[in-house]
């Protein structure tokens, strides 16, 4: 019988790369030392990692940014910080119990130990750095002012060619019809700078902006815009990043293409196919703790919206507790939306019918002690209890799916590959679906966020960045200039930085930037914007509030 040749599969010795991209003479001496005396620093580069970030304006700015509702004044509702530290402290959790499986099965070492939660903690907490404002719909106003924007550039080009040649018809003095032309020199000076080469953007290019995904942006941010002393941005490990390329590949995959996601844009191509060959060596294939730090987010997600939309009275949950998952009767089923919904809650209470029977005795108990907020707490003894098991499920997938995940051909997230948490899950999200995502505050601040942001869009790209000769660099007396005047110097600064930097003999200006170079540097710019300060500088901009 032929030997079936094993499948290539990832290295764990790979995966938990501590090199860097710059390495420092501090990195070198540490690495060289033979003996760790009481002075050396005893922390593991992954530690490391969430140390440097710890103390950046990028992760601070998370803190006026939203989860689900922007704006709040309620210090109880999560803000995009607050979650990143829940997904940090869960993800820390999986990489502590995943480096005991791992020892036990002989796929690390001993020195191994502490750099897998180090690496999912730190990636936990900076997974959702590179989102807008305004939450996950500040992506999708940004994707569609970008369609609107190359579509009406599309437009503009072939009318300026239809006018470009004046033609004539008029009749000489003999009555014949005589035809003339005149070209419009005008119209053609301006499409020979439209069709300069750093006016025009590829087909790659434009994804970058009409599939716009914070999860590409944040490798921007840690890459390139969190500047500490070079280009380098916050200079993480690869092992690091690499867990933050939940999806390996560009903007104009196939698989981007189809799902509307991807991992990093055009510009830092080099550095997203860098990491992979640093790690995974598989090209569009998943770090395995990438699947971890999924599954933490979404733990993470479901549970504190579901409490934040019971301490806003959106979630009638005595309704949805008593009469929904506790009894799950042909007297109530009037109740369900559908029959889909009702089957959905009637497989959860089958599966977990002790645990559930045990919450409901719970909550019964603090309504008959007079708890002030008893439905908050019964809502939040829920919600630990739908995360510790949708935790030990996640687990188990790992442990059978192991050989799959480390040959990247795990097709689906570790939450849907569960026996019975993937009903948890479902379940949440229709709460989630029915009764907050289309609440009236949610919608209208979505509202308030989509005029802010496409106003924002419109002035410091129409009005600005996209002027031919880039005045406005140092005039400040026009409209552009004014406007220019506005950008943050730090992401000026950045976008002109050379590629050897600090080489004084190379210093780049607006001109030499590529348009888009340009239209980066304010994606940069307004996705970098907390949701006060977005509405604070559209307020001012607008003459709304005086500055």
């Amino acid at each position: 019988m032929k030997n079936m040749e094993k499948e290539k599969e990832m290295e764990w010795n790979s995966l938990l790369n501590g090199d860097r991209r710059r390495v420092s003479k501090r990195d070198k001496k540490q690495k060289d030392a033979e003996i760790y005396d009481l002075f050396s620093d005893h922390r593991n580069e992954f530690e490391r990692d969430y140390d440097r970030i710890m103390g950046s304006s990028s992760l601070r700015r998370l803190q006026d940014k939203a989860q689900v509702f922007p704006l709040q004044t309620s210090d109880f509702i999560r803000t995009r910080l607050t979650h990143s530290m829940e997904v940090s402290a869960i993800a820390r959790s999986f990489g502590v119990w995943l480096d005991d499986w791992l020892l036990k099965n002989k796929k690390i070492e001993k020195d191994d130990l502490r750099k897998i939660p180090s690496i999912l903690a730190t990636a936990g907490l900076v997974h959702d750095i590179g989102n807008p404002p305004y939450g996950h719909y500040g992506e999708d106003i940004i994707k569609k002012w970008f369609k609107n924007y190359f579509e009406k550039m599309n437009k503009t080009k072939k009318n300026m060619l239809k006018e470009l040649c004046v033609i004539k018809v008029r009749k000489n003095k003999k009555n014949n019809m005589v035809i003339s032309s005149k070209l419009n020199v005008s119209k053609s000076i301006k499409i020979s700078s439209l069709e300069s080469s750093k006016n025009i953007l590829t087909p790659e290019q434009k994804n970058d902006f009409i599939h716009f995904d914070g999860n590409a942006q944040g490798l921007r941010i840690l890459t390139r815009l969190q500047v500490l002393n070079d280009q380098y941005g916050i200079n993480f490990t690869y092992g690091t990043l690499s867990v933050l390329l939940k999806y390996p590949y560009d903007s104009s995959n196939e698989i981007a293409k189809k799902e509307k996601k991807f991992g990093y844009f055009q510009q830092d191509k080099a550095i997203g196919e860098k990491i992979i060959n640093e790690t995974t060596k598989m090209s569009g294939k998943r770090n395995p703790l990438t699947y971890f730090l999924e599954a933490a987010d979404d733990i993470a997600y479901l549970g504190a919206d579901i409490e934040d939309g019971v301490k806003k009275k959106l979630i009638p949950w005595e309704l949805v507790f008593e009469k929904l998952i506790k009894s799950v009767t042909e007297e109530e089923s009037d109740l369900y939306k559908s029959s889909e919904e009702r089957l959905l809650y009637n497989e959860v209470y089958s599966a977990y019918q002790n645990d559930i029977d045990e919450l409901y005795e719970k909550h019964k108990q603090v309504k008959k002690d007079g708890f002030p907020d008893y439905l908050l707490t019964s809502a939040q003894n829920f919600k630990a209890w739908v995360q510790g098991q949708i935790i030990k499920e996640v687990k188990s997938v790992f442990i059978k799916d192991y050989e799959l995940i480390m040959q990247g051909k795990l097709k689906k997230d570790f939450i849907s590959k569960t026996d019975n948490a993937k009903n948890l899950d479902s379940l949440l999200r229709s709460l989630l679906k029915d009764y907050v995502f289309c609440s009236r505050e949610v919608l209208s601040l979505e509202l308030v966020g989509d005029s802010v942001l496409s106003d924002l869009l419109n002035m410091f790209i129409k009005e600005c960045i996209t002027e031919v000769d880039c005045s406005f660099e140092t005039d400040s007396r026009s409209k552009a200039g004014k406007l220019f005047k506005m950008i943050s110097e730090n992401f000026v600064f950045i976008h002109l930085m050379n590629d050897n930097f600090p080489d004084e003999k190379i210093k780049k200006t607006l001109k030499d930037l590529s348009l888009y170079e340009k239209l980066l540097l304010i994606t940069d710019f307004i996705s970098g914007m907390t949701d006060s300060y977005a509405l604070d500088l559209h307020q001012k901009l607008k003459g709304v509030k005086m500055p």
